[in-house]
Order: structure tokens, then sequence, then C-alpha cells
């Protein structure tokens, strides 16, 4: 029998199935929506939004307005893929020269920090839940790693001194990829199978190779989009994640380390001077934004409220040994080569956020169906979410208390590229951030190299043609045309004039 109004069946369930993905776009808005204005009130109250958007995905759910959803490895796989796409954007919006002094401490807090974490808390784990070793083990390897999304909303708006805020940073770059590693180790059994130095030898081949692949693809693209003029500026942050992801992918299909790839093609890439760079920067982390919005809200649902209160007690008692115990001994063990100040190490034990990754690691033992996966699953949420919304909105208070917290500190020049084609040059348009030495400044005293002139100044409203003896404020946005071969030299004099003022030579500063 034919539906009235339509020719055939095929035609009445192709109607049927556009009607369901309108209600499924329809609803996806307005979540999306909410969420982005969710944003405001999180940054005001100092929370990770991750905690709104896990509650979005609660209130929606099963419990809430009815929406049922189960399914472990869609969860795990699209979080998978969220958290590459986060790990890209942490990578291009960190600064080399930031991160550089902390790469020692940061690569032992990811790997020997990791594994006291892992040890510690599983004891706690298996004196709490009386459990197994396995599953012991599993809990603390979920747990023992600290959270990009988490660490990159909170302390990009916390000014700390020093390389405080580098190490912590690059850690929560870096320590994904062991922890994944001992996570599918675990769950598989194939530790006990290979033995120690079986496992050993698998996770040293896939973090060589993520980090070989990864650098790698970061030249390649380095190479490739700073000698391509587009035709289309918007084309530029889509060959960028092109490239991530590429990266992302490859290594991954090599069984190694695609979360360590990414991580290092972006700061790779994030560190070039290719053109459009801030604008290509601004488009990831919208895209960072979506990753995380998703990935939340869906690991929200799939939690189910009924079983979360029996977990409770568990990841409050294991929640409060990782904190006070497994992360600050960690921190002690990671700390001993650098001779890190007792105060920083007090910081670093409290900043060492939860988030996105132990929950969507813990969706991988539920997925694979594994003896106690639900209970570790729960245990994880919970433990996640309250001591999220116990660290995060303290940080500031225990920074200030420790004594960490930074001076105002002079910020480099914003330059945005964008090549000109038919005169081969490129255009620099360079923005004066507050406590710039470029501040009073004159144009004479940019000394800018041969084939490099400021052809425009813009101050609020009025915009003109600077003489040598213009001189520069706060605010200021310069318009710089620099030939093809001094581009880089263009941008260098900048931003050393930016940081150590017209006598920048004087002071070794060169701008790198």
């Amino acid at each position: 029998m034919r539906r009235k109004g339509y020719a055939d069946g095929r035609t009445f369930r192709a109607a049927v199935i556009s009607e369901h993905l309108t209600l499924v776009l329809l609803a996806g808005s307005v979540i999306l929506l909410l969420a982005v204005v969710a944003v405001r009130a999180a940054v005001r109250t100092g929370l990770p939004s991750l905690l709104i958007y896990l509650g979005i995905g609660l209130a929606i759910g099963d419990a809430g307005l009815g929406i049922r959803f189960s399914d472990a490895e869609l969860t795990q796989s699209l979080g998978l893929i969220a958290l590459a796409v986060i790990l890209a954007e942490g990578g291009l919006t960190a600064r080399w020269d930031t991160i550089r002094p902390a790469l020692g401490p940061a690569a032992l807090l990811a790997t020997v920090g990791v594994l006291v974490s892992v040890v510690v808390t599983a004891v706690i784990a298996h004196w709490v839940l009386a459990t197994d070793w396995r599953t012991a083990l599993l809990l603390g390897a979920v747990v023992s790693g600290t959270d990009a999304a988490a660490v990159f909303s909170v302390l990009r708006r916390l000014p700390l001194r020093g390389r405080l805020a580098a190490i912590l940073e690059a850690e929560s770059g870096f320590n994904d990829a062991p922890v994944v590693l001992l996570v599918t180790l675990v769950v598989s059994n194939a530790w006990s199978q290979s033995g120690l130095w079986g496992a050993l030898g698998t996770m040293g081949y896939e973090l060589a190779v993520g980090i070989a692949i990864g650098l790698l693809a970061g030249w390649i693209g380095q190479q490739v989009l700073s000698r391509v003029s587009l035709p289309v500026a918007g084309l530029y942050p889509l060959a960028i994640m092109a490239f991530a992801m590429l990266s992302y992918t490859g290594t991954t299909l090599l069984h190694a380390s695609g979360f360590l790839a990414i991580y290092l093609t972006g700061l790779w890439l994030g560190n070039s001077h290719l053109p459009h760079r801030h604008a290509s920067i601004g488009f990831v982390e919208a895209l960072a934004w979506l990753a995380q919005i998703g990935m939340f809200v869906l690991l929200g649902l799939l939690a189910s409220p009924l079983r979360l209160p029996a977990a409770i007690v568990p990841a409050l008692v294991i929640g409060t040994g990782l904190l006070l115990l497994a992360r600050p001994l960690s921190v002690l063990a990671s700390s001993l080569p650098f001779r890190i100040p007792l105060r920083d190490q007090a910081f670093l034990s409290w900043a060492g956020l939860r988030g996105a990754v132990p929950i969507v690691l813990a969706t991988i033992p539920l997925a694979t169906h594994s003896v106690n996966g639900e209970l570790i699953f729960d245990i994880v949420f919970v433990l996640v979410f309250v001591f999220t919304l116990i660290q995060a909105p303290t940080l500031p208070w225990v920074a200030r208390r420790l004594g960490v917290v930074a001076d105002t500190e002079v910020r480099d020049v914003d330059v945005e590229v964008a090549p000109l084609d038919q005169i081969n040059a490129d255009l620099l348009s360079v923005t004066v951030p507050p406590h710039s030495r470029l501040h009073g400044s004159y144009v004479l005293d940019l000394r800018l190299p041969e084939g490099a002139v400021v052809s425009l100044v813009t101050r609020g409203d009025d915009t003109s043609v600077p003489s040598l003896h213009t001189r520069l404020a706060v605010g200021d946005t310069l318009l710089v045309v620099a030939a093809d071969g001094v581009r880089e030299e263009a941008e260098r004099r900048l931003r050393a004039v930016g940081r150590a003022g017209p006598l920048a030579r004087w002071f070794g500063e060169s701008g790198r």
C-alpha cells in the first residue's frame, strides 16, 4: 500500500530519513549553541567547560530528556578523533621558545611520572575495590595522564612564572601517547604474553615512530605551505589540518602513536612562518572547541546516572589518593634531575587536571566488554567530574598562595602574513600588544631590512601613511610590505624590538 503523497515505498523511506536527519541537525544546533553560550559561564567561574558539556550530555540522556545512547565503540572512535584534533590545536598554539626549556621535565612527567602514578593508583584501587591486579592496573593507567583540553582551557588564562605553564602544557600534549599504549596493553593482555621487555619494546617502537613521522609531516607541511600560494586564504587552515590528520592516520596505520605524531606536527607548523598563520590557528581553535563539545556531550550521553551513585565512594577514595599521593610522587620522581623548587612541584601536583582523556580511555574496556568495564567507566566519570570541580576553580588561589604567579610579561607582537603573488612580496599585519617595547618606538627605530617598509599605521578609526618619526603605541596595527626574500628577517626584527626595544641587538635579542 502506497503512502499518500509518495509514488513508492523508497520515496517514503527517503523522506523519513531526510526528516530524521533534519531533526538530528536541529537538536545538534541547539546543543551547540547552548555549549557556546556556556563557555562564557565557564570563563567567569574558572571551571573547564568540559563539566558543563558533560552535564548537557547527562541532561539529554536516558535519565533526562530520554535520548538513549549506549554505543561505547562509536564513542571510543569519535572520542579518539576528537582528542587528535584537540592535540593538533594544542601543538599549533604552543610557542616553541616557551616549550623548549620544559621538554626535559615534561618528557619525564609523561613517561616516568605516568608509570609512578599508574603503580601507586593501582595499589590504591586494588585495596579499595578488592579487585584483581589487572583491573587495578587498568584503572591506574586510565586516570594517570593529565588532560590536554582541561589544561589548555584553564592554564592559558593563568599567568604563571618561569616554565611551569610550559611544563604542564607540554606534559599534557606528550602523555596521551604512553597512557593510550599502557591502556591498550593491559586491555589486550599483551603485557602478560610478551613479558616486560616485549611491552617496553612495543612502547619504544610506537613512541619513536610517532616522533619521526610527526616531525617529518610538520617539515613537509612547512615546505609546501610556505612555497605554494593558495588562491583563497581559507584554504590554508584546511591544508594545515590535512597535514596534521595525515600525520595522525599514517602513524596509526603503522601501529605507532598517532597522538604524539599529530601534536608534534602541530607544534612544528604552529611555529613556522606560514601565510595566514593567525587565521589558520583561529580556525583550528574553533574546530577544537567543536571536538570538545561533541566529545563531552557524547560521553555524558553514554554515562548512566542510575549506575553512577554506586561509583561515588570508590571514585572519591581513588581520586584523593591520586591527587594527594600518586601525582605528588610522580612529580617528585620526574623533578629530581632538574632541581625544580618545592613550591613549583606543589603546584604541578595540584594542577594535574583530568578530563576527556581518562573518560575516553575508559570506553576501551567498556567497548571490548572487559570484566569490570562498566565499573571502571563509572568510577572514572565520577572521579573526573568531582576532582575537576575541586581543582580547576582553586588553581588561581593555589598559584597565588605558592607564589608562582608571574608578573606582567612582555607579549610578542602578532604578525599575520598574506602573500602578494604578483609582486613577489608578503603583506605583514602587525598588532602592538600590551607591554610591548614597540610602544613608544618610532618607525625609524624598527630598522627593517632593505626591501621591507611600514606602509600604513591604523590607530583606532584613523589610518595614515607613517613617516620615519611616527611614534607607535599599544593597539596600533602596522601593515608592512616585505619582499619575498626578507620576510623572515623583517618578522625577527619586529619581534626583537617588541621584546627588547630599539637596542635589541645590544641585548642579544634576535627575535627568533
